[in-house]
This record gives C-alpha cells, structure tokens and sequence, in this order.
C-alpha cells in the first residue's frame, strides 16, 4: 500500500486553506500556531511542493495547493462523518451549509425547532463566509444565497419574491424637513450590500427617477450592519421588503411609497448529486415545505 502522509498534516492544511489562516485555523483545531504550522510544512515536505503563498497574516492556495484541496477536503468531510455516525450512539446526519446571517437570523434560525424535532438526527454546520456557490462541494453541501440567478449547472430552488424597500431612521420623517420626496436622496448616503449592487439603480429606474444621484454610496457585506447604521442615520437601505419587516426595528421607517420589484432572490442552490445525500434532501424538503415564500 502506498505510503500516505499523516492525517493530522492533511487536518491542518485544509483548515488553513479554509480559514485562509494559521492563527483562525490553529484555534479551530486547538493547536498553537507553530504546531499548525510544522503540519503544514511537514505536508509540504512529504509531496515535495509549496501549497500556499505566504503572505503577511494569511495563506493563499498556489496552483498546486488547489488542486490537492479540490481533491482531498470532501475524502476527509466523508471520512469526518463516516467517524462520528460510528461514535455516536444515534444516527447523526450533519449538513454544512453556507448560508448569509441575515437570512439565518431572520428566517432559518426561528424555525430551526421544527427542523430538530422532525429530524433529530440532522445536524448543521453554519458557514457566513464570502463566495458561498463557489465553495459548494468543497466544504460546503448546500447554500442559501442571494442572487439573480443561479448557474444551470447547479440545482437551484427560489425560496422567495422580494420588493426593493427605502429604509432609513424613523427621525428622517420627523425632522423639520422630513424626508418625503425622491429628490431628497440626493442629500443622502446610499446603503447597499454588496450582494445586492443593482439595488439601488432597479429601484430608480423603477421608479422612473434616473436623473437622481445620492450623495454617496456606502457598500456593506452585512445585511444587520446596514439595518443597524440605518438606523443611527448613517444612510438609508436599498433592501427587501422582508428584510425591513422581519427586522422588526421602531427606529426604522420605509421611506416613499413607490412599489419596486427586486432583481434578487433568495436560493437553496446544491451540486445535483448532492441532493440525491440524505441530509441534503431532508433539508431541501423541509425547507421548501418551511421556509420558502413561492
């Protein structure tokens, strides 16, 4: 049998592939950071190849190391679950999915209840981090993400229909000039998420106002950080309709009353043969019956 290097080395080297660093990668495996490191090179010594660019706080995949990713990290996923079904003394299912928070916070999490009691043995890995679609297969099996479309080589499901809302601080409505008229943007700040780019310029040209410019735009990769800086008076939001009604917030208000459709949409998106794997069909099916809004 051909020799193979030690697990632990291949542990290491995909946790900081990941994690795109020694630091986060050392802490998730509760290691030092010059253990971690030593695994890695060791890995690097027994293929006889560089796999990162090391770079001042973080490690970047070089060619090779991406390639031996794409190769080993689903092998040492299986291997991770096909361990812990033997050790547990019930059936467990486990589910990594890649997820944006504030679908999470608003939408999933309030019904994650009825998913454990219909399904006690499914368990889920929540991952928030950036190019969700990109990753499935590699760490992830499924994705709610937030897109236009999705690429037909993906099975992908719309979970809802949205209307692009103006969202901005009650005390907009209640200064001495309140913010009552389209034209008014123009002495405002933009807030939009940077999933969400074409929200703004849908919604103006929706509206019939594309002579309107505001006086910046100010990009977010968080959903509850817009909502929040919103409103303190940083700006008002380019979001959804749910987004401002599942928020729930007394400090914020729709500003104009001009209805937009959204370009965007929310989507469980999975490789096809993934779907065909008991836990992502259990959750595909109760999301859908759940969650979904069409």
């Amino acid at each position: 049998m051909r020799r193979l290097p030690p697990l632990g080395a291949i542990e290491a080297f995909v946790q900081v592939a990941r994690l795109g660093s020694i630091k986060a990668a050392a802490e998730d495996l509760a290691l030092s950071a010059p253990a971690l490191s030593r695994r890695v090179q060791s890995l690097e010594r027994f293929i006889a190849k560089p796999l990162f660019a090391r770079r001042h706080q973080a490690m970047v995949l070089n060619a090779d190391g991406e390639r031996l990713l794409a190769q080993i990290a689903p092998v040492l996923d299986s291997l991770s679950d096909a361990v812990e079904a033997l050790t547990s003394t019930t059936e467990v299912l486990r589910l990594r999915l890649g997820i944006l928070p504030l679908y999470a916070s608003q939408k999933l999490f309030p019904k994650l209840g009825d998913l454990r009691t219909s399904h006690p043995e499914l368990h889920l890995d929540i991952d928030t981090a950036a190019h969700l679609v990109s990753r499935l297969g590699d760490g992830l099996d499924a994705v709610i993400a937030l897109s236009r479309e999705i690429d037909p080589a993906f099975y992908a499901r719309r979970l809802d229909r949205n209307s692009v809302y103006v969202i901005g601080a009650r005390s907009l409505l209640e200064r001495a000039d309140p913010v009552t008229r389209p034209e008014q943007l123009s002495t405002l700040t933009a807030l939009v998420h940077r999933d969400m780019t074409d929200t703004f310029t849908a919604w103006r040209t929706a509206a019939g106002l594309d002579e309107i410019e505001p006086l910046a735009i100010d990009h977010f990769d968080s959903g509850a950080l817009m909502l929040e800086a919103a409103a303190q008076g940083l700006g008002v939001a380019f979001m959804h309709a749910s987004h401002f009604e599942d928020a729930n917030d007394p400090r914020l208000v729709r500003l104009f009353d001009i209805e937009v459709e959204s370009p965007y949409s929310y989507w469980f998106v999975c490789r096809p043969r993934a779907l065909q794997t008991k836990p992502v069909k259990l959750f595909h099916d109760w999301l859908i019956r759940t969650v979904a809004e069409v």
